[in-house]
């Protein structure tokens, strides 16, 4: 059985309670968690380990928060006040959740779907999506990584270009897989507006509505934009429905044709406009 899980936020009992759901085998299920694994929740460390756990049965990607983490820890961001992850970083295998963490994917293009955190920008079809997921994924593997984290922040450039090369490059791939919202209609990207689909300024609209973006007719499933809600197109999933504001944790099983959709009631754990 294939399921898609949207937004963790270190959230484990609601983790727990989904697993029980669906009577979780490692042996017969496969589950994607699409990023944001932790933060801001009350539990981020138990569920690294809930998931480590799991084996090749949990796939995860990285989300924004996830990225912060290994930031924070590499000495390149300061935490927030809202971020809830002490017990990681004080832990004394941090380094082996750390290093489990930083091997995490990007995007996956499995079982029909196209997955990523938060966007894919419109210049790109599937193959493209993969291509560049795969060189920053090389690049937080790889030896250096406290000097691309060092790079990895900001919002410039705000659009894609092939050629743009290094850090550009880098942060620009990073931007639409782990912050994308809204776009215009030629790709650029803006990070100010987190409301949701209707609270775009003119000009913006979701990157899934541009007209012509090359993954038209590619089903894709995303998380990160809690204030969407749950969306379920025949080609478009929206999936994180706010577990840590008190709303659920969705998950959708998509083997055999199915659209099953699970919720799981959750406790709210962060106030909405907490820094």
């Amino acid at each position: 059985m294939i399921y898609l899980v949207g937004d963790l936020q270190g959230c484990c009992d609601p983790l727990e309670r989904l697993l029980a759901t669906i009577d979780f085998s490692p042996s017969r299920d496969r589950v994607y968690f699409l990023g944001d694994l932790v933060n801001r929740g009350p539990d981020s460390l138990g569920v690294l380990r809930r998931l480590r756990d799991m084996g090749d049965a949990a796939v995860c990607l990285l989300g924004n928060h996830d990225l912060h983490l290994l930031a924070v820890a590499n000495g390149v961001r300061k935490a927030h006040r809202s971020d809830t992850l002490d017990a990681i970083l004080d832990a004394p295998d941090r380094d082996a959740w750390l290093e489990w963490l930083r091997a995490r994917r990007l995007a996956v293009h499995e079982h029909g779907w196209l997955m990523v955190h938060a966007g894919v920008l419109p210049q790109w079809d599937a193959a493209e999506a993969m291509r560049l997921a795969a060189e920053v994924e090389t690049m937080l593997a790889g030896p250096d990584l406290h000097g691309f984290l060092t790079v990895m922040y900001g919002n410039h450039p705000p659009q894609w270009d092939e050629r743009l090369e290094g850090a550009d490059r880098w942060r620009c791939v990073i931007n639409s897989f782990t912050r994308l919202r809204f776009c215009t209609a030629d790709g650029t990207m803006d990070f100010a507006v987190k409301e949701g689909a209707d609270s775009a300024p003119e000009g913006l609209m979701p990157w899934f509505n541009v007209p012509g973006r090359r993954t038209e007719g590619t089903p894709i499933a995303f998380g990160h934009w809690s204030t969407l809600g749950l969306i379920n197109r025949p080609d478009l999933m929206a999936l994180d429905t706010g577990c840590i504001w008190g709303g659920q944790l969705t998950a959708v099983r998509v083997d055999g044709g199915r659209r099953e959709v699970i919720q799981i009631e959750c406790p709210q754990a962060q106030k909405p406009g907490k820094a």
